[in-house]
């Protein structure tokens, strides 16, 4: 863990929202989607043709070269781990394969249970971090869009032509149901709701990479 990681968390509920460590967790979050999707991709292709080539003698260096790759994908893992996350996991054992020439490089890298674990952190984190990504993004923009709603509110009279916000307008059975928000006691009650989501977005986010951090810890280090 980073010297200052513990002075961000120390700067309280109140301060969370602006604290860089927040943002340094939602910017892991946001990151770690695409790399997911590589990796999960990369994992899944690779495990798939040399499982398809076992029949061949190519099957075996297949997954030797699989493994290999998730090995140094889970390298670069801990290192955002520990940028990010204040993370600091120490990496496996070195590989040392016990002879030389392919056949000993492809045998030892086929019995690295390092090597497994971390194909295993391709597969399972990424539905993981769909999940994670989806919520942090929905959640951050809704609490900051309802927090500034005051700022803003004027848009919808002056340039859209509506009275205020629409929440919603239809009609049914012939009678016409609108809802929109034109009060100040109306826009008040919208930005206080914004602003509880925004101090609660830290706690989620923490909460999301709580997972990150296990998986590392159990399947990285």
């Amino acid at each position: 863990m980073r010297p200052h990681d513990g002075a961000e968390r120390s700067a309280g509920f109140w301060r969370a929202p602006f604290a860089a460590g927040t943002f340094r967790e939602i910017g892991h979050v946001l990151v770690s989607l695409p790399l997911a999707v590589a990796g999960f991709s990369f994992a899944v292709t690779g495990f798939a043709l040399g499982a398809g080539l076992l029949v061949t003698v190519v099957g075996l260096p297949v997954l030797a070269v699989l493994l290999a790759g998730a090995r140094g994908l889970g390298a670069a893992e801990r290192g955002r781990a520990r940028r990010a996350l204040g993370l600091a996991v120490a990496g496996p054992a070195a590989f040392e394969p016990s002879g030389r020439g392919w056949w000993a490089w492809t045998r030892a890298r086929l019995a690295d249970g390092a090597g497994w674990k971390a194909l295993l952190f391709q597969a399972v984190m990424f539905p993981w971090r769909v999940v994670s990504f989806v919520l942090t993004v929905t959640v951050f923009v809704t609490g900051w869009a309802l927090a500034l709603f005051p700022a803003y509110s004027w848009v919808f009279h002056r340039y859209v032509g509506w009275p205020g916000y629409r929440v919603y307008d239809y009609t049914s059975g012939g009678e016409r149901h609108q809802y929109y928000i034109t009060s100040p006691v109306q826009i008040a009650a919208v930005a206080l709701i914004g602003a509880v989501v925004v101090l609660l977005t830290p706690k989620l986010v923490r909460g999301l990479t709580n997972v990150d951090r296990s998986a590392v810890r159990s399947l990285l280090g």
